[in-house]
């Protein structure tokens, strides 16, 4: 547990809780796990999230010794549900100040939560999102969690950020970034319909539409993933929820101004024409373009309190966000 207050008597440190989602890689949780055990400034409560693994994921969980609750859910709720559930829960049973969140093939430096926590402190300004620095296995910049820069950012925002060694960001995955709790209590979860993919950068562009966002180099992570590769890589079936996902975003967020969903706009119909071109297998491509269009024009997002409705974390949705 960290120290409840400052080194000098002035006020109490914001308490940090951990959320950490899984499913079915129970080696990499427990180096998540170790990692955030063996962090410089310990955690103040670590929150697992486990989405109806069938693997040791829950028990490895449970066993570990810097874990304070695990939650295993009924089904698989994706990335979206899981992260929503985690944040939920961080906020309303752990009073949380700031919620820090991962997946599970996460592995943070001793110095990661530090780094954040030191940025946030010397930045002049609220910051509503701080985010890591994630590398793949061999060193190099992982290009799937690297944050959006802000487009337009004002000259005092970014001599600020320079001068602490960060620069302002838009988006961010949600690979090691630490939430304000008031902007959470402001803005909501993640939408936990998204299931996976945009389910970030939805939620991350909402937090920051009017708020400040830094990208901290000096806080690092590993991002394990099998592969090394950005979101254009053939997705195969799930480019079903890719562009459903869009769809959604573009017609019903909140998160983008105008002029901004006519440039990323523009930005993902140039990325899902490279996809195409690259991918051995356009007819399921083209299947999922088709049913995503539909059911993205069709209907919108279910709410947090519907998709979570009898799960251990209905009544932490509820509140922390009613049933919007």
């Amino acid at each position: 547990m960290a120290d409840p207050s400052t080194a000098d008597g002035g006020p109490p440190a914001p308490r940090v809780v951990v959320v950490v989602v899984a499913w079915n890689r129970a080696e990499l949780l427990e180096r998540c796990l170790d990692a955030l055990g063996a962090q410089m400034r310990r955690p103040d409560a670590l929150v697992v999230i486990d989405n109806a693994s069938t693997d040791e994921s829950p028990r490895v969980a449970a066993d570990h010794r810097a874990v304070t609750e695990v939650i295993t859910l009924p089904t698989n709720t994706g990335g979206a549900g899981g992260f929503a559930s985690g944040i939920a829960v961080a906020c309303n049973r752990h009073g949380a100040d700031l919620v820090w969140i991962m997946d599970d093939d996460t592995v943070p430096a001793p110095s990661a939560l530090q780094a954040l926590l030191a940025a946030r402190d010397r930045y002049p300004r609220p910051v509503a999102i701080l985010a890591s620095r994630a590398d793949w296995h061999d060193g190099r910049e992982h290009p799937m969690n690297t944050p959006r820069a802000r487009i337009g950012a004002r000259r005092e925002q970014r001599r600020g950020a320079a001068r602490i060694g960060c620069r302002p960001i838009r988006s961010a995955s949600f690979v090691s970034i630490l939430i304000d709790a008031r902007a959470i209590h402001d803005e909501g979860l993640p939408i936990s319909d998204y299931f996976l993919w945009n389910d970030d950068f939805e939620y991350t562009t909402r937090l920051l539409r009017f708020r400040e966002g830094l990208y901290v180099p000096a806080s690092r992570v590993q991002h394990l993933t099998k592969r090394f590769g950005d979101t254009s890589a053939d997705p195969g079936p799930r480019f079903y929820q890719e562009v459903r996902n869009k769809v959604w975003m573009f017609t019903r967020s909140s998160a983008l101004a105008g002029w901004e969903r006519l440039l990323y706009g523009g930005s993902t119909l140039r990325r899902w024409a490279a996809t195409f071109r690259a991918s051995p297998d356009r007819a399921t491509l083209r299947k999922g373009l088709a049913e995503g269009l539909r059911d993205g024009l069709c209907r919108g997002p279910r709410s947090n309190a519907k998709v979570l409705a009898g799960t251990p974390v209905e009544a932490d949705i509820i509140a922390v966000e009613g049933d919007r």
